[in-house]
């Protein structure tokens, strides 16, 4: 777990915008609007005790990361999902979520949502393959088009052996 406004998860806010915005602008962000994006949706909330967020690295490299929102009544808002285009295809987003669903399970959270882009073709595609389904829209993002949710069942004990 990584504090999101500490020095390494304020760098991995910034790899995580930089290739989602460069998506949406269809060109590289300028910093301004990095600065901007942060400002107006800050990830103060994926710090304890409101969430949490994980960066998956090698040594100082950060290859990806995930935050979820700590919600009332068990519900969780995952954000900030991403892995960096070289890792892309080899399971590193499955692995992120599988520990973003642990570490909910353990905050007694049991539904999931989350909001994504049209554009993000890859990310809808990682949700449904986690058992995310759309659902009606529950906020006021302009940026949002794709809605989805999942109940996050309990995790069932390993049987034991024979």
């Amino acid at each position: 777990m990584v504090d999101p406004t500490g020095e390494f998860g304020a760098r991995a806010l910034r790899i995580y915008l930089h290739d989602v915005e460069s998506s949406y602008y269809g060109r590289p962000p300028t910093d301004a609007e990095i600065d901007e994006e942060l400002r107006v949706n800050p990830s103060r909330l994926l710090a304890p005790p409101e969430g949490f967020f994980l960066v998956a690295q090698i040594g100082d490299e950060i290859l990806g990361c995930i935050g979820l929102r700590l919600l009332p009544a068990g519900l969780g808002e995952v954000k900030r999902v991403f892995v960096v285009p070289r890792m892309r295809g080899q399971g590193l987003g499955s692995r992120l979520m599988d520990a973003m669903e642990a570490r909910a399970r353990q905050h007694g959270v049991t539904r999931l949502r989350l909001d994504t882009r049209s554009d993000l073709v890859a990310a809808r595609r990682l949700y449904t393959r986690h058992g995310f389904v759309e659902i009606p829209r529950f906020n006021d993002d302009q940026v949002s088009e794709h809605w989805f949710g999942k109940v996050l069942e309990p995790e069932q004990p390993e049987p034991n052996g024979p």
